[in-house]
C-alpha cells in the first residue's frame, strides 16, 4: 500500500468555495457496492434512501471561534494563533505563525471578543505550541472562526461552517457531512421513523495534515478527545440487536463509533482518546453506511472510505464525480456509501 495509489486529478475549480442554499440541496452521490452501483440525488433525498428504523449518529461539536490575531508585545510583530486545545484553565495548545516566534517566555498580545489579552508561550510541543493566557479565553467568540486553507475568500455568515445541531465550541474544523442538513430535514427524518444518536469527536488540526509518509501505515494522527454518551449508546446498541443500519455522518463518527467498538468490544459508553487511522484490509465493526463529502487526493479520510467501500470502487466513483462536477471538500456535495 502506498499513498500514491490514493491519488487522483481533481480540477480546482471543482473546489467549493461557496456553499449552496439551501443546505440540503447539495448533490448527493449513491454507491452500492455490492451491486457495483452509482446514483446520483440531492441531498433532501436522504429520507427516501434509508430503511425505516435506520439510525443516524452525528457528531455534533462546534467549530470553535479559534483564530487570534495579535503581536509580540515587546517589538509589535504581527502573530497568528488557532486554538486547538485547552490543556487546563487559561493554558491553550496553538498552532502559530510564524512558528519562529513561538520562543519560550516570550509574551504576545492578542486582540478577543472581550478585548485584548496577553499570553506567554509556555513551552513547544512539535508542531503546537503552548500559550498560557493571562486571561480567559471563550472559545465560543474569542476570534475568528478558521476556514480550511483551500477555502479563499469566503465572506458569508460563519453560521454557514457549522452544523445546525452543532453544541460546544470544542474543534478547529467542521465535520463537515453535517453540513448539508437542515432543521427541516432532521425533522423530515425523524417523522419517517429515524433516530438520531449524538457523540462528540473534537476536531484537531490533523484533519489538515497532508500524508507525506510514501506508506500510509507510516501517518501518524494526532489524538482526538471522543465521548459517547450513555443514551447514544443504548440507541446505538439497540439499532444493531434489531437489525436496523447504523448510518454514520462523517468519518469523525466512523472514527469514533470504531474506536470505541475495539476498545470494548462493543459499543457502550466512551470518553476517552483516539488516534484510530482506518486503512484498506481495516475490519469494520460499528458502522453500516456512511455519508461524507468529497475528500482531498491522498489524505486519510480518503483511505478512510476506501477502506469501508474498496479502493477501486471508490477511485472510480471520484473519477465520475470529477466528470460529473461534483464539488468537492468542505462546502462541496456529498456521498452516501453502502457497502
Amino acid at each position: 500500500m502506498r499513498t500514491a495509489d490514493f491519488d487522483f486529478e481533481l480540477p480546482p475549480d471543482l473546489v467549493a468555495q461557496q456553499p449552496v442554499e439551501p443546505r440540503d440541496a447539495a448533490r448527493l452521490m449513491v454507491l452500492r457496492r455490492s451491486a457495483g452501483t452509482v446514483e446520483h440525488h440531492h441531498f433532501r433525498d436522504l429520507p427516501a434512501l434509508l430503511s425505516p428504523g435506520d439510525v443516524l449518529v452525528r457528531n455534533v461539536t462546534r467549530v470553535m471561534a479559534a483564530r487570534l490575531y495579535g503581536e509580540r508585545a515587546d517589538t509589535g510583530g504581527r502573530i497568528e494563533a488557532l486554538l486547538v486545545r485547552e490543556c487546563e484553565s487559561r493554558e491553550w495548545e496553538v498552532l502559530m505563525r510564524p512558528a519562529r516566534q513561538a520562543v519560550q517566555g516570550r509574551i504576545f498580545r492578542f486582540e478577543t471578543a472581550d478585548g485584548p489579552v496577553e499570553a506567554t508561550v509556555a513551552e513547544r510541543r512539535d508542531d503546537l505550541v503552548v500559550l498560557r493566557f493571562h486571561g480567559d479565553i471563550d472559545p465560543a467568540t474569542a476570534g475568528e472562526v478558521p476556514l480550511p486553507p483551500y477555502i479563499t475568500g469566503y465572506a458569508g455568515d460563519p453560521e454557514r461552517y457549522q452544523t445546525v445541531y452543532s453544541r460546544d465550541a470544542r474543534s478547529a474544523a467542521a465535520p463537515t457531512a453535517g453540513l448539508h442538513f437542515t432543521p427541516a430535514l432532521v425533522e423530515q427524518l425523524k417523522q419517517a421513523g429515524h433516530r438520531f444518536a449524538d457523540l462528540t469527536l473534537d476536531v484537531g488540526p490533523g484533519t489538515f495534515q497532508p500524508v507525506k509518509a510514501d506508506d500510509p501505515r507510516d501517518h501518524a494522527l494526532h489524538a482526538e478527545h471522543v465521548t459517547l454518551p450513555g443514551e447514544s449508546a443504548t440507541i446505538i446498541r439497540t439499532a444493531q440487536e434489531e437489525a436496523h443500519r447504523v448510518v454514520a455522518i462523517g468519518t469523525t463518527v466512523v472514527r469514533t463509533l470504531e474506536h470505541v467498538a475495539r476498545e470494548r468490544g462493543r459499543i457502550e459508553p466512551y470518553a476517552g482518546w483516539t488516534s484510530l487511522k482506518l486503512l484498506p484490509g481495516d475490519d469494520f465493526y460499528a458502522v453500516d453506511a456512511l455519508v461524507t463529502n468529497f475528500h482531498l487526493p491522498r489524505s486519510t479520510l480518503l483511505m478512510l472510505v476506501c477502506a469501508f467501500a474498496g479502493t477501486e470502487f471508490m477511485l472510480e466513483a471520484y473519477r465520475q464525480a470529477v466528470a460529473e462536477e461534483y464539488r468537492f471538500y468542505s462546502f462541496g456535495d456529498a456521498m452516501l456509501i453502502f457497502p
